[in-house]
């Protein structure tokens, strides 16, 4: 019989590790936080913070108003839903795959996603409207076929993955393809191929905040199947989770989620591969604290990465996407060093 005193020592450092975990979190809020009004303080004109705050909360029509509430606010937004959703998408393939170096990019997700945004944007632009769908039918079909190539009585991370390799090369070879065909029409998405929230306005806030909403939800809504997913397939199945079902649900949310993204700001990489790892290294792989933890800092990192891609260089504005290429780049390689072994 265990006595309360024996019980304190074990119940002490657990109460902590939450604490920690919360102060992380809390942290993590206030770094976002803090990006985003740096995000809209800088630019190609730059504000005070006194004057981000009288244009925000002020009646006074003044040139900061405008830019900052018509120009900078959305697409501000907009780089913090998609910053969470890549980063959440990452996160849940990881689970599924139990390997840190799975990511939408990775996987053939985005890149399905992107040929079904393309194929609208060139071959059918009068149907823009159905891009953020086609592009979650898109991924959704590039899952299903890592899935169906990957099958072998049961799913195997290892196969998911080299399955994933080959979708990514062959629907990024179909978009290149439709760029070659249709190179008339391809300048008006040069930017969006290679992952740019320039131009992105409240039509595109509204736009992506409903299917963000849906798939936050839904994404929270996996946590316990995704802790139970790293404890491997006979420990999972012996807590009763039915195994495929779940690889297989978790899939087409982090679909969704990516294919929701790309068919907002294009293909932006690496960010559902840096995230997860960092929130592991943080707090460690329970997804009741990773997946909150993921959306914060995917979002930050984002944020960061387009005010970058707007300043740094300025007054030529590069694609966020090649700044996360060139984050992300090392980053992987670095992984790769390290063995890329996934640890609970």
């Amino acid at each position: 019989m265990t006595t309360r005193s024996e019980a304190q020592p074990t119940a002490a450092p657990r109460s902590l590790r939450v604490v920690k975990k919360a102060l992380v979190l809390v942290l993590a809020l206030g770094l976002l936080l803090t990006a985003a009004v740096v995000s809209l303080r800088f630019g190609s004109l730059s504000f005070s913070t006194a004057e981000i705050w009288q244009a925000l909360f002020g009646g006074e029509e003044t040139l900061a108003k405008i830019i900052v509430l018509d120009v900078r606010l959305p697409r501000m937004l907009v780089a913090l839903m998609v910053g969470a959703n890549l980063a959440l998408s990452g996160a849940l393939l990881q689970a599924v795959m139990r390997n840190p170096l799975a990511d939408p990019g990775l996987t053939g997700v985005s890149t399905g996603a992107a040929l079904a945004g393309v194929s609208i944007m060139l071959v059918f632009p009068q149907w823009g409207a159905l891009v953020p769908f086609a592009a979650f039918i898109g991924g959704a079909i590039a899952c299903g076929l890592v899935f169906l190539l990957a099958w072998k009585r049961g799913l195997d991370p290892i196969r998911i993955i080299l399955a994933g390799v080959a979708v990514n090369a062959v629907f990024g070879g179909g978009t290149s393809l439709l760029s070659i065909l249709y190179s008339d029409r391809i300048q008006g998405i040069l930017m969006w191929l290679n992952g740019s929230i320039a131009g992105r306005s409240w039509h595109h806030v509204r736009l992506l905040a409903p299917y963000t909403a849906v798939a936050l939800v839904a994404a929270m809504l996996c946590i316990k199947p995704a802790n139970l997913l790293q404890l491997g397939d006979d420990a999972a199945r012996n807590l009763g989770l039915n195994v495929n079902v779940a690889r297989t649900v978790l899939s087409f949310i982090a679909a969704f989620l990516a294919g929701i993204s790309v068919s907002t700001v294009g293909l932006i990489g690496f960010i559902g591969l840096i995230i997860p790892h960092v929130c592991r290294l943080l707090i460690g792989s329970d997804y009741k604290f990773m997946l909150p933890l993921s959306a914060l800092l995917g979002s930050l990192l984002l944020i960061t990465a387009d005010a970058a891609a707007r300043t740094v260089f300025r007054p030529v504005e590069l694609p966020v996407g090649i700044i996360m290429a060139v984050v992300g780049g090392p980053f992987f390689l670095y992984l790769l060093r390290k063995g890329g072994t996934y640890r609970v």
